[in-house]
């Protein structure tokens, strides 16, 4: 059964430290996460797509990095994806990119 994106908002502002934070995540206003805290409105499908993009990202970095250096792993530029930034890219749906990204990174890659 899958997990009410409730649910996995809530989480996501446990592993990040706030709703703030989830806000810069996700770059939306931070009474919007509030507000699917609150009152239970559903973020729309580019916004679920993201929760459920950065959850899969920090499960697959904070497997191999302390969950402060995942964060700004999110956040940095990277090689293997030209220059971009894989929280930009997760924004935008391009899961598999950062994914790869990932695995060059564990594999010790170079770009």
């Amino acid at each position: 059964m899958p997990v009410p994106v409730r649910e996995r908002v809530i989480a996501l502002v446990d592993d990040v430290g706030s709703r703030a934070a989830v806000a810069r995540l996700l770059r939306v206003d931070r009474s919007r996460v509030t507000r699917w805290l609150a009152t239970g409105e559903e973020p729309d499908q580019a916004n679920r797509r993201a929760i459920d993009a950065f959850e899969f990202a920090l499960e697959r970095l904070t497997s191999r990095y302390a969950f402060a250096t995942a964060l700004k792993w999110l956040d940095g530029v990277n090689p293997h994806l030209g220059g971009s930034r894989p929280s930009d890219l997760l924004r935008n749906g391009r899961v598999a990119e950062v994914l790869a990204a990932i695995e060059a990174d564990e594999t010790g890659a170079y770009a």
